[in-house]
């Protein structure tokens, strides 16, 4: 018999070595060197993935960008780029409890209210356990079928069979292949189930979604590459202090990434959010300091968020930095930006920065909403009411232009606010017919005069 070739895997990365590690070089994780068994050639092909095809002009292939599967959830066909294209292969990861599972099963739902036969795979829950979710949600449509399976090949062998028009994995970590007599969830299973339902997906038309476990860094679990073979990349964000979640998308080949997705969570389940804006400004206290608003571009669509800081003289030796929902390394620049020219001397004093309702901004263009909240604080005064902020801050002070401004405007606009503070160097002409006062400085020096 011949020898089962091996070969020493990172649980966390999937970074192969030949021989043990005990750092990673990929990663730099610890002890995440594992030897697994690896697939050989003469490995066993489910029948069911076998397909042979020609080459093609690419002028003769019939694809129209229209032929999609539209959910009936808006915000979910948004972050889709407009619906589900077929044969393509969607990740999605986040926390657990935070309703992976409850978003894609009210998915399968609305697509199976409309005719379509769907197929919801499960390696972690009974029949019974889903039937009772399904009940709590309202899913309970016939076309909807069920499947309490862990075996890549018969999993292959239900789709063929059943022929549905969606598929969905929960979770691909769960999932185990025959050919390897690796554990479920290694990454030599994570990479061989996925690889084996992508193709499948590819050469049938059926769009399939796979849901993965995160790491406690927030990344999904197994091989990196696996987010290289898929077409769409989701993380669901939220906190479980809040009833909203997010869902981001972070790569997507048929649509716009950075997208996101805005729901709330209810005993019925997710239920979308039409006007992020209203809900992230519904609690914003009125005649604070600290506190500023701010039109972030999230893919296509903008959103005003509220961004609050609390700048207090330390009590310690060292001064605290602590950030929720911005870069930590971005408001420590900010700061010293501000100290070195505007004269404001932060440097023995604690800085709090915290976007409210647990949004993540990582754009370039609330860095003026940093300092201007940062500025508020340290003051204690009032920034006037009615004003927004926008526009991104470099080492010297100056403030440069951003992108999508007319949007950014627009949305502030019809959520009431009445002033705009942007960079001087963006065209202005195109503003002029937007019921909102525009303000554009050239540096943070001018800033402080617009501000109170």
């Amino acid at each position: 018999m011949k020898s089962k070739k091996t070969a020493f895997f990172c649980q966390q990365c999937g970074h192969q070595s030949p021989k043990w590690l005990g750092k990673c070089p990929s990663c730099d994780e610890w002890n995440s060197f594992i030897e697994e068994e690896i697939a050989g050639t003469d490995a066993r092909t489910p029948p069911a993935i076998t397909f042979r095809e020609s080459p093609l002009p690419i002028d003769s292939i019939e694809a129209d960008e229209k032929d999609r599967l539209i959910i009936g959830i808006s915000e979910m066909d948004r972050v889709l780029g407009g619906g589900i294209v077929r044969g393509s292969a969607v990740l999605i990861g986040g926390d657990p409890g935070i309703g992976k599972s409850t978003l894609l099963l009210q998915i399968l739902d609305k697509l199976a209210g409309k005719g379509s036969r769907v197929l919801y795979i499960s390696g972690e829950e009974s029949s019974k356990q889903i039937k009772l979710r399904g009940g709590r949600i309202g899913a309970l449509s016939k076309n909807l079928f069920v499947l309490v399976e862990v075996s890549l090949e018969n999993i292959l062998g239900q789709i063929m069979e059943i022929k549905p028009e969606v598929v969905v994995v929960d979770s691909i970590q769960t999932v185990f292949s025959e050919t390897l007599s690796s554990a479920p969830g290694s990454v030599s299973q994570v990479r061989e189930a996925s690889e084996k339902l992508i193709i499948f997906s590819k050469k049938s038309g059926i769009p399939v979604f796979l849901i993965g476990h995160v790491t406690k860094e927030g990344s999904i679990a197994g091989p990196k590459v696996l987010e290289h073979m898929v077409d769409t990349v989701l993380y669901f964000e939220g906190d479980s202090g809040h009833a909203f979640r997010i869902i981001r998308s972070v790569k997507n080949r048929y649509g716009p990434t950075n997208e996101i997705g805005v729901f709330e969570m209810s005993g019925q389940g997710l239920t979308e959010v039409s006007n992020p804006s209203a809900l992230f400004l519904s609690e914003r206290p009125e005649n604070s300091a600290g506190s500023i608003v701010v039109p972030s571009m999230e893919g296509t669509r903008p959103i005003l968020v509220e961004i609050q800081s609390l700048v207090n003289e330390t009590t310690f030796g060292i001064p605290r930095r602590t950030t929720i929902g911005v870069d930590h390394n971005r408001v420590s620049l900010l700061a010293a930006v501000l100290d070195k020219v505007c004269g404001f001397h932060l440097g023995n004093h604690d800085i709090f920065i915290n976007v409210a309702g647990g949004v993540k901004l990582n754009e370039p263009a609330i860095d003026l909403g940093i300092i201007s909240a940062m500025i508020s604080s340290f003051l204690n005064r009032t920034i006037v009411s009615g004003t927004v902020v926008c526009g991104e801050v470099g080492l010297t002070g100056e403030v440069r232009g951003v992108g999508q401004v007319e949007s950014r405007v627009k949305e502030a606009s019809r959520m009431g606010f009445t002033r705009c503070i942007m960079p001087k160097s963006i065209a202005l002409d195109n503003l002029a017919k937007i019921k909102i006062d525009v303000v554009g400085i050239r540096n943070i020096r001018e800033l402080t005069d617009h501000l109170f």
